[in-house]
């Protein structure tokens, strides 16, 4: 499912895009000698921003084109060593995509209603039954349904088609046809590369149509990455031009909407509130290979890159300005220390997370509850920190439903 969904009344901060409580040139009016949005620093943040968010979405792009390798080259030749070289490559290509997931939240290109690839590109939970065969169902999914085509149109087009839970593309649709289900208390799914083995479909039913499906959603990828890296792309024609083109009270609201977001309502609440409540290794993020601890601190990170205007790409660079708590440390310095110190006692919390996260969930782990426990807090109150910077700026900020 596109967890976008649970918190569609939150997208109405859509509203806050633009909505400050003056009217007419009130970007620049001042309070005494003050203005309440600094136009100057806040312009320079947003320019500073997109350039983080191109080349984050470069390097995003960059890691799923070394994925696509691999996996090309596994399902040319199955084998211990080329399946475990395909699954290190979709553990590294998460580490720059998740940083790009504080840019959502405010109908930006990724998650835009009329053709934002959120949900083509990470969506979840995901039923795996819909794809491939599960546990005590071994002709279930498209895979084994030779009735269906596989092609990216037709993936595209099976993605949530009768069921949130029904998706059929993407990072989290690659992982589970990678590790396969997991029913491990201390390590990932084991999916066997056996079964891409074209030379025994005894053995491996549709392995065929599975090597197929996995290459065909490897380039959808791609695909739906390029579009981001060109919607964000300097010196054209594209939603970068008209986001720095727009009034900065828009930009900054649609910037610190993102964070906001991700901090409290989808890192804290979706994805880790929700799981802790539970304990079910089942509702984890990334819960094929085990991988959700890296979420977390990866999302978080993408919360300070925005906050300090810092990026450090794949190759050791990095992009360094103007960011969010300049604007902030402009009107209330204060709040500005403290929002930074905020959201590293998050990210530090993140790293202490024990592995794997679905034994930290675990209703018999009294220690690894409470850690996680801490997490949710300390993103609860990075939330509210930046909706007083939201109150700062006076901007209006609509309650969830």
């Amino acid at each position: 499912m596109n967890r976008t969904l649970y918190y569609t009344p939150l997208l109405l901060i859509a509203a806050l895009l633009v909505t400050s409580s003056c009217s007419g040139d009130e970007n620049n009016q001042s309070t005494g000698e003050q203005e309440v949005i600094p136009t100057e620093i806040t312009t320079q943040a947003l320019e500073n921003y997109s350039a983080i968010v191109y080349a984050s979405y470069e390097d995003s792009h960059e890691a799923a084109e070394a994925l696509d390798t691999s996996i090309e080259a596994f399902v040319a030749a199955p084998s211990e060593d080329t399946f475990a070289a395909a699954k290190t490559a979709w553990l590294e290509s998460r580490e720059p995509y998740l940083q790009t997931e504080v840019y959502r939240f405010y109908e930006g290109p990724i998650d835009n209603e009329a053709d934002g690839p959120e949900g083509l590109l990470n969506a979840w939970p995901l039923d795996e039954q819909y794809i491939d065969y599960v546990e005590g169902e071994p002709e279930a999914g498209i895979v084994n349904d030779t009735s269906r085509d596989i092609t990216a149109e037709a993936l595209e087009a099976l993605n949530e088609e009768g069921g949130e839970k029904n998706i059929a593309t993407g990072y989290h649709a690659i992982e589970f046809l990678l590790w396969g289900q997991d029913f491990s208390t201390d390590g990932p799914g084991d999916r066997p590369y056996t079964d891409y083995l074209l030379t025994d479909m005894a053995t491996a039913p549709n392995a065929d149509r599975r090597a197929l499906y996995l290459t065909t959603t490897s380039d959808l990828l791609l695909t739906h990455l390029d579009q981001l890296v060109t919607e964000w792309a300097p010196e054209q024609d594209n939603y970068r031009k008209s986001f720095l083109e727009a009034p900065a009270a828009d930009g900054l609201a649609n910037v610190m909407a993102g964070m906001i977001i991700l901090s409290g309502f989808e890192t804290g609440g979706e994805r880790l509130q929700t799981a802790l409540d539970s304990g079910d290794q089942e509702d984890e993020h990334s819960c094929f290979s085990d991988n959700t601890h890296r979420d977390m601190i990866q999302d978080i990170q993408g919360v300070q890159n925005v906050y300090l205007g810092s990026y450090t790409r794949l190759d050791g660079t990095t992009i360094s300005g103007t960011g969010i708590k300049d604007v902030i440390a402009a009107r209330d310095s204060e709040l500005a220390d403290e929002l930074e110190a905020q959201i590293q006692e998050s990210l530090d919390l993140a790293n202490a997370l024990n592995t794997p996260f679905d034994q930290e969930i675990a209703i018999s782990n009294t220690e690894g509850r409470a850690r996680v426990a801490a997490l949710i807090t300390s993103l609860q109150e990075q939330e509210a920190l930046l909706q007083d910077a939201f109150r700062l700026f006076e901007l209006e900020i609509p309650e969830a439903e």
